[in-house]
């Protein structure tokens, strides 16, 4: 889930991403530089505590389809793109799992000099232009009576047991629906070195009929549907007339006193 502001904390959204499903681009980056540990910073175009050489990069360790310290997660391949366009060695990766302190502890506190997949409109970071855009979908087995539903908003949704993650942006939209009162709540943040992705344990809930549907972020629904082997019917939520946005754009995070990384980074 992707929209840090209207969480809590500086927590980055995990299913943080994406129908952001894998740029045309990525097919090519199997020939560029492996990942080395992350180092000290050297000091960066007009004074900036960037490295000029390495490409130090913020990630979680477990947090596919987007980040993993095997290096298979979409951001990783993307991390590898920037660092050979902006003319780097390598990529070298700071782990810490998405969960309360993870921009004060990595970012702010010199570990890295980007975050890979951010949600625009953080303050807590500054923002590069979005390189794409992805939003929330509902998720429901076929055949079992959703078919058509487009919107939060639908009466098909009335008296369904319904997973959603908390205080992420489709809670407040159930809410207005008075769909919170059946729904199963599961939490938002998580060490996925230590348990199981939210996004992994909806759709196997949603295999053992625990719920009838889930909300949640299209990227995460869309992978792990695909390694479950479960056949599904995802929706994009981009028709929503009231309450909540479920669609943003992603950017990458730098400080916000890395103006000339900035500028290089949006060239």
């Amino acid at each position: 889930m992707p929209k840090h502001p209207v969480w809590v904390d500086d927590m980055i959204g995990r299913d943080a991403l994406k129908l952001r499903f894998v740029l045309p681009m990525l097919g090519a980056l199997a020939l560029l530089p492996s990942n080395v540990q992350a180092q000290d910073a050297g000091l960066g175009a007009a004074g900036e505590l960037v490295d000029p050489d390495i490409l130090r990069v913020c990630a979680d360790p477990s947090n596919m389809p987007f980040t993993d310290e095997s290096g298979e997660g979409f951001e990783n391949r993307l991390a590898e793109l920037v660092a050979a366009k902006t003319g780097r060695k390598s990529v070298a990766y700071t782990w810490f799992p998405v969960v309360a302190g993870f921009v004060r502890n990595t970012l702010a506190a010199n570990r890295c000099d980007i975050i890979m997949g951010y949600a625009q409109g953080d303050e807590l970071v500054q923002n590069t232009n979005a390189y794409y855009r992805s939003s929330y979908v509902l998720v429901h087995p076929k055949g079992n009576g959703m078919e058509g539903v487009e919107t939060i908003e639908d009466p098909k949704l009335t008296g369904k047991k319904i997973g959603v993650v908390e205080s992420t942006p489709p809670t407040a939209n159930m809410a207005a629906n008075k769909l919170l009162r059946t729904a199963k709540i599961y939490p938002l943040a998580v060490d996925t070195r230590l348990t199981a992705s939210m996004g992994e344990v909806m759709i196997k809930d949603m295999l053992a009929g625990k719920i009838d549907a889930a909300v949640m972020w299209g990227p995460m629904a869309g992978y792990y549907a695909k390694e479950l082997g479960a056949d599904l019917t995802i929706v994009p939520l981009v028709k929503e007339k009231t309450g909540s946005r479920m669609s943003y754009r992603i950017t990458m995070g730098v400080r916000p006193s890395d103006q000339e990384w900035k500028r290089t980074l949006n060239r």
